[in-house]
């Protein structure tokens, strides 16, 4: 047998006043469906909550452990509909972000308190994954929204650009590179490079080769993810080409000078997400970004 949120209502408002009357004129009934009310729900949880007399009501040690639990389901019924509203207009719930480890070095932490201020009911779940994870986690719908490299497929995915910021070279401290101004990539063609995978870190890699003509026999090693290029660059591996936002990691041994490039700002980072998305929390939190 199951009990209503009427019967924890009188139950309540009878453990509160000790008193069916009290609670009857509370509850703007009258005293015999109260009562009724209270044998019902004893018969549905299968235990005696009050004691009661002519002269007095008190609660049964199974009533005063029951009372605990019947405010909080009362609780939780007066709530969820706001919660369900909230959550259906984008204003609270879940939104879950990927992020590259540049970007958290440089818009995350901004990105995060701004959706604090204009959205601070909404939970934020965060992810560290390169751009091609990023794509995965959105299409598995396991990820709402991502900070992530172009290009996209913009049939699947919609987009907005974010940030830009410099490519810089990394390089051991001491190294001839450093100390000067903008290193030019004729410069750079004979040294060794700690270089940037082809296929987990696309987008620079195709940005590097694209600006800088570095021989396949110059390439030392290729990783995917950028902390690890400075680990190997600190250990004298070779230098590396990082974006502006890497010079913040702070990895002993790594000194950083800009590369010049035609564009002043090449490296790009975009807000990126599912086009088809259905969590109200994603549109709410892109408005919430818009400039």
């Amino acid at each position: 047998m199951t009990f209503t949120l009427e019967q924890l209502r009188g139950f309540v408002a009878v453990a509160d006043e000790l008193h069916f009357g009290r609670a009857a004129a509370r509850l703007t009934m009258t005293q015999p469906p109260l009562s009724r009310q209270i044998q019902k729900l004893e018969r549905a949880v299968g235990a005696q909550l009050l004691l009661r007399d002519n002269r007095r009501v008190a609660l049964t040690a199974a009533g005063q452990v029951f009372l605990v639990q019947a405010r909080r389901l009362l609780r939780l019924a007066e709530t969820a509909p706001e919660q369900a509203r909230r959550v259906s207009s984008g204003s609270s719930g879940l939104l879950r972000v990927g992020f590259t480890a540049a970007s958290a070095c440089g818009v995350l932490g901004s990105l995060l308190n701004r959706l604090s201020e204009e959205l601070p009911d909404l939970d934020v779940d965060l992810a560290e994954m390169v751009t091609r994870e990023q794509v995965a986690g959105l299409l598995d719908e396991e990820v709402d929204l991502g900070l992530a490299r172009p290009p996209f497929d913009h049939a699947t995915f919609g987009s907005r650009l974010l940030h830009r910021e410099a490519l810089l070279i990394a390089a051991p401290e001491g190294h001839h590179l450093l100390g000067g101004g903008p290193v030019t990539a004729a410069e750079v063609a004979a040294e060794p490079v700690v270089m940037h995978s082809p296929t987990r870190a696309r987008y620079f890699y195709d940005l590097v080769v694209g600006t800088v003509p570095i021989a396949p026999e110059n390439t030392v090693h290729t990783v995917g993810q950028v902390l690890t290029m400075l680990w190997l660059v600190a250990a004298g591996r070779g230098i590396a080409f990082v974006p502006e936002s890497a010079s913040r990691m702070s990895v002993d041994g790594v000194g950083f000078v800009p590369l010049a490039t035609a564009v002043p700002e090449p490296v790009e980072l975009h807000l990126l997400w599912l086009r088809e998305s259905t969590n109200p929390a994603l549109w709410r939190a892109l408005g919430a970004l818009e400039d």
